[in-house]
């Protein structure tokens, strides 16, 4: 539907109050969620404990919550525990795996409502439901990007055939303020700061990959829940600070075999903390190398015909990762072991692959707030 919002996009996000879950890990007390409260507080907040469980985490009251820490997931998870990473954010991936909601919204615990150039202050999630409400256009771009934006359509010479779009899988937001930077850019560049909002949603390309940044992100977890793992990092691997990388470069591959659309753009947050760039050196070293590996292993993707969810892609993924990256180093035999014990777990809390489905029971010891 060429001009103004899509069909799909009309629905009013406050009726999605139902269908989101806030996934947060943190360190931290979870003060930062005063600034959100009034876009977060109509919605259900799942959140995950990193680190020593033993600490106590505060939480602003009035919202509707549920708290993890390790324990939980061991206790919870048993002998499966071990896909989901420790002293690393995407212990995250434990929420989107016991959300019975059809999407998620991520957000990291040092990120707070950024203002657009007139002074207004972002609704990230509304924005991040929009995008996902309203297709993509993977297959060909559109010089005004977005089409569907309100004000926007498509140009002279875009195919007929293709305006109808896909639909959109995933949302990637950006962020204001301190940028999302690796360790050697951050040494070389300590002062800098993104004080540039461009207003544009564009859909990312099929064959494009992107690096996925988790600070702000939103996906259909009916669509591609499974696909969507961190991956294994943090203590006892080699590597961390990769596991959104890696989350984007294996989600964006089955999207692109599935039709489905990914983001990129709106909304914006601003992003308070710069982490140590020493310390993350040490977390990425590994990755710096291995990346240069990574993207081409990623480039020469393909999946069987037979492979028609973003189940059976990451099924398949994770042989061609122990068959084509094993020689990289023997941590990726430990990533496909993660990648099947994490589908194996999937299965389990969402036993017929439909989201708001009965599961496995996850009670019994997770806090709760309202």
């Amino acid at each position: 539907m060429a001009g103004g919002e899509s069909s799909h996009a009309v629905r009013s996000t406050a009726l999605l109050k139902d269908e989101v879950d806030i996934v947060i890990p943190t360190i931290r007390s979870l003060d930062f969620l005063e600034g959100w409260r009034p876009f977060f507080q109509p919605y259900h907040l799942i959140i995950i404990q990193d680190g020593d469980p033993s600490r106590t985490i505060s939480v602003p009251d009035g919202f509707d919550y549920e708290f993890y820490n390790r324990n939980d997931i061991n206790r919870i998870l048993g002998p499966k525990a071990s896909c989901i990473s420790f002293k690393d954010s995407s212990c995250r991936s434990f929420g989107f795996l016991i959300s019975k909601k059809k999407y998620i919204f991520t957000i990291d615990d040092d990120c707070f409502v950024a203002k657009d150039p007139s002074g207004k202050e972002i609704n990230a999630l509304e924005q991040h439901i929009k995008n996902l409400l309203s297709p993509s256009t993977p297959f060909f771009f559109n010089t005004l990007y977005d089409p569907y934006r309100e004000g926007a359509d498509f140009v002279r010479g875009y195919p007929f055939s293709l305006r109808e779009g896909v639909q959109t899988a995933v949302s990637h937001g950006l962020w204001l303020n301190i940028p999302d930077y690796d360790a050697p850019t951050q040494l070389v560049k300590p002062r800098e700061r993104n004080t540039r909002y461009v207003d544009a949603v564009l859909t990312i390309p099929k064959g494009t990959l992107f690096p996925m940044c988790g600070m702000n992100l939103a996906f259909n977890r009916e669509l591609i829940g499974p696909a969507i793992y961190f991956g294994l990092m943090g203590d006892g691997q080699p590597i961390s600070r990769y596991d959104d990388m890696w989350a984007g470069w294996c989600v964006k591959v089955v999207c692109d075999h599935l039709g489905l659309g990914v983001k990129t753009g709106l909304p914006y947050l601003w992003h308070s903390k710069a982490s140590n760039p020493f310390e993350n050196l040490k977390k990425e070293y590994k990755g710096l190398f291995w990346q240069e590996e990574l993207i081409p292993f990623f480039q020469s993707t393909t999946f069987p015909k037979e492979c028609t969810t973003a189940r059976e892609c990451y099924i398949e993924l994770s042989k061609q990762v122990r068959a084509r990256l094993v020689k990289l180093d023997p941590y990726f035999n430990k990533l496909a072991d993660a990648m099947v014990t994490w589908i194996e777990a999937w299965d389990e809390y969402n036993p017929t692959g439909e989201v708001g489905s009965a599961a496995a029971d996850v009670s019994g010891g997770p806090a709760k707030g309202k």
